[in-house]
């Protein structure tokens, strides 16, 4: 029976296939960073689940078209932006740029679209105007336009909240109470003031302002991938009230059911703590770098548990994904050296369990756990044959291609790129070491051992022969 790709829908509360509404190709809308500092390890534990998402229904057959927005207009932007005395697209732009930088760093396949919110203020105009037309949004004593929830009788369904609890939450942070009719309500366009904006506004039907930032992503949803989607993705602290809000404003405009799937990935714990910066826990992708972690270390740990379960960020954790690491490439290098060798017809079975437990992983909601477990169930299963020389150097190609496949999710082996970097010069003196260590010549072997490590390598001495390893600092 041909595995199928199941995801726990949010809204449902119950693993559902992943069909797409038209075609083979699946329309999914990811929430993307608000540009104004540069993205912490807590956004990166959910860009990179969803990046393993869309790898993962590539693997299954489908194509993806992925929009990830860019917050650049918000509360934040606007601050720093007057803080500075800068336009607000000179403010953000350092750190859109910082943001494409630490994606490529980690490996996170690009979108197919990144729309930038102020590129879409018109599109969010005629959702309110629609909204207003419709009775279901008003305008606030404070001149703002809010969304009335009591006039979207099934608000609520993604969070599982009923309304009378959001009224009571709401009424007790009294915020805006007196200017909407309801405190539960939320804005979908700020009015401007002069104080809080400095000159940052846009001109609309309802008066100068600009939007909230609920109505920005489904404008952009929509305007992009239509009026229903196939998966919306993002953080668990995304779904509440700002995804519940998505679905009011988009379903209220178009009469359309929204979303088929959300999926929302659980938060970043540091030491079993929030990250926050005054507990001083507050870690960015940079911050690791010049820890001296790398970004495929990075990208190892933050997908390695299952994206609905909390994960714990430790440097300790940071070191096992980096041991984790090393003994794929170790796995890797050895296939690589097998040059003959007999077959047994023993790694063929060994591939097939793998590939069989690798898609039912992911095919159970992104069970990442299982699927690394059958990748290590493999490494050692062949690293037995290997020393038992029962496998030949096609079987040795076959292991290395499947490993290629399964790639194609994961998104952190390197295949010889270490060893193709070592310059001629080490090449050569690795080699005059092992010829020297043949001819009995000590002296000479352990002068090229050192010459070797001033250069930042030192040498493995495994069953098929000596290799280079860099020297970690």
């Amino acid at each position: 029976m041909t595995t199928r790709l199941k995801l726990f829908n949010t809204e449902s509360r119950s693993l559902e296939e992943v069909i797409p509404l038209n075609g083979n190709t699946v329309r999914i809308y990811t929430c993307g960073p608000t540009v104004y500092n540069f993205a912490h390890i807590g956004n990166f534990r959910t860009y990179i689940f969803e990046d393993v998402l869309c790898r993962t229904i590539k693997f299954f057959g489908m194509e993806v078209r992925q929009v990830m927005n860019l917050t650049d207009i918000d509360d934040k932007t606007l601050h720093g932006a007057i803080e500075k005395g800068i336009s607000l697209e000179a403010f953000t732009k350092p750190y859109k740029e910082a943001f494409f930088q630490d994606i490529a760093a980690l490996g996170i396949e690009k979108a197919e679209t990144y729309p930038e919110a102020t590129a879409f203020i018109p599109s969010m105009m005629q959702l309110i105007e629609e909204l207003l037309s419709k009775g279901i949004a008003y305008q606030g004593a404070d001149g703002s336009i809010y969304f009335a929830i009591s006039r979207f009788p099934s608000y609520g369904r993604l969070s599982h909240l009923q309304l009378d609890e959001l009224k009571t939450g709401a009424s007790q942070r009294m915020a805006d109470e007196y200017d909407k009719e309801n405190a539960a309500d939320f804005v979908l366009w700020k009015a401007y003031d002069p104080v809080r904006d400095g000159n940052i506004f846009w001109e609309s039907p309802f008066g100068p302002g600009r939007p909230g930032w609920h109505i920005e992503c489904s404008a952009m949803a929509m305007s992009i991938l239509g009026e229903s989607i196939d998966i919306h993705a993002g953080g668990i602290d995304n779904m509440f009230p700002h995804h519940e809000n998505e679905i009011a404003q988009s379903e209220a405009c178009s009469g359309h059911h929204f979303v088929r799937i959300w999926v929302h990935s659980e938060h970043l714990l540091v030491d079993h703590k929030k990250m926050s910066k005054s507990l001083g826990n507050f870690y960015t992708l940079r911050d690791l770098f010049n820890r001296g972690y790398s970004g495929r270390q990075v990208r190892f740990m933050l997908l390695s548990t299952h994206y609905r379960t909390q994960l714990n960020f430790t440097f300790q954790g940071m070191q096992a994904a980096g041991a984790s690491l090393e003994r794929l490439d170790d796995f890797i290098d050895r296939l690589g050296r097998i040059k003959d060798g007999a077959s047994q017809g023993k790694a063929a079975p060994c591939l097939d369990i793998a590939y069989t437990q690798f898609r039912a992983a992911l095919g159970d909601d992104l069970n990442i756990s299982l699927a690394l477990a059958a990748l290590f169930d493999l490494v050692r299963s062949i690293n037995v044959l290997i020393d038992q020389k029962q496998i030949s150097a096609a079987e040795a190609e076959q292991t290395l291609e499947f490993l290629k496949t399964i790639d194609q999710v994961l998104g952190v082996l390197f295949f010889g790129k270490e060893q193709e970097d070592i310059s001629i010069e080490c090449q050569e003196l690795l080699q005059r070491r092992e010829d020297a260590r043949m001819h009995k010549e000590w002296q000479l072997a352990d002068e090229c051992r050192d010459l070797l490590q001033s250069r930042g390598y030192f040498i493995e001495d495994t069953p098929s022969g000596a290799r280079l390893k860099k020297i970690k600092k």
